[in-house]
């Protein structure tokens, strides 16, 4: 059975590479494989969980630092967090916006659940696994569960900390760190994974809420969860296969195969989203046309048999079809721009 896919936003997957980079190591391998090096537009992409498990993990043994999952939570800020984030912020107090989070947490990832839970006096917010995270389990946790912390330190201003963390494994070699990133007392191998909210402050106006701000955010938030909810769309699908395979790209008859289907049936499935095979592959040419101009590594002549071109006339067409002007002066244009000219 196939390992399950989930959608991970764009903007997490460059503070994953960003702090590879931050480190001053080379990107490892299952980045460049997974395009992380240079992320085609879109606001999420299609993982694998398998890829994700094998790419966080590189990471860390590139970097050598198994506090890596911690660093990388550490730097998201509330525009991290896309409409979820904005949305959180113009709540009129802080149990509308924990309701909120849980609410629509799964707009950001699929990987782990939140659900509140009243134990006691205790508000808790608890992290649950949704999917397979094996070996990077931790890591993964530490990063999600900071980020969160963060948001929430952040609409409230700081004015109701957060009493203590919760971590349902054993301490790690940086507890230290991670006890210092989050700024309060943080307990191990408990039977449960999240942090408690202090219930005096839940009924606490919160100082940048905005009612019409509010209402415009949520169904920014119910538009994305009505998009993620769905299965990922065979050109999606697509997309990706064409994408890890650029240096060859597969036939539809091959990327059929790929996908356990007959060549008919995967026609079908895209002509019923109002696309094709050969549209698809117009797109990745495009966007990957795009890409190689603007780094300038390539000629043109190399980045047109690197698409698939027999000669460089027919790339040249293409491309003046896609953007109304030659990739000569496309990359000019991007030269000249590079140069403050």
């Amino acid at each position: 059975m196939p390992a399950p896919q989930f959608a991970l936003p764009v903007q997490y997957i460059r503070q994953i590479v960003d702090q590879v980079r931050r480190m001053n190591v080379a990107l490892p391998a299952s980045f460049l494989r997974n395009r992380w090096d240079a992320l085609p537009a879109g606001e999420f992409q299609i993982l694998g969980v398998d890829a994700f498990q094998q790419a966080v993990q590189d990471a860390i043994d590139a970097t050598g630092d198994p506090a890596f999952g911690l660093l990388v939570g550490e730097r998201m800020r509330v525009n991290s967090h896309g409409m979820l984030g904005y949305a959180a912020m113009n709540c009129a107090t802080l149990a509308d916006a924990i309701g909120l989070i849980e609410q629509y947490f799964l707009t950001r990832t699929r990987l782990v659940n939140v659900r509140q839970q009243t134990v006691g006096t205790e508000l808790r917010f608890v992290f649950e696994d949704a999917l397979p995270l094996g070996r990077v389990r931790q890591p993964v946790l530490e990063a999600i569960v900071l980020t969160i912390k963060n948001l929430y330190d952040f609409i409230t201003a700081g004015t109701a900390p957060i009493p203590y963390v919760c971590w349902n494994f054993d301490a790690p070699p940086h507890a230290a760190q991670v006890e210092r990133l989050y700024g309060c007392e943080v307990r191990y191998r408990q039977s449960w994974c999240g942090f408690v909210f202090p219930s005096s402050a839940l009924d606490q106006p919160l100082t940048m809420g905005d009612p019409t701000t509010l209402r415009q955010a949520i169904q920014a938030c119910q538009r994305e969860m009505h998009g993620m909810s769905a299965e990922p769309a065979w050109a999606a699908k697509l997309t990706r296969v064409l994408l890890e395979r650029q240096d060859a790209f597969p036939s539809l008859e091959v990327a059929a195969q790929l996908f356990n289907l007959t060549p008919r049936t995967l026609h079908r499935r895209l002509l019923e989203e109002g696309t094709s095979y050969r549209d698809v592959l117009d797109e990745v040419r495009h966007k990957l046309a795009l890409e190689h101009l603007q780094a300038g590594k390539l000629t043109i002549q190399e980045i047109a048999y690197q698409l698939g071109y027999t000669d460089t006339a027919n790339f040249r067409r293409a491309f003046i079809r896609w953007q109304a002007i030659s990739p000569a002066a496309y990359q000019a244009g991007v030269n000249g721009t590079l140069n403050g000219s």
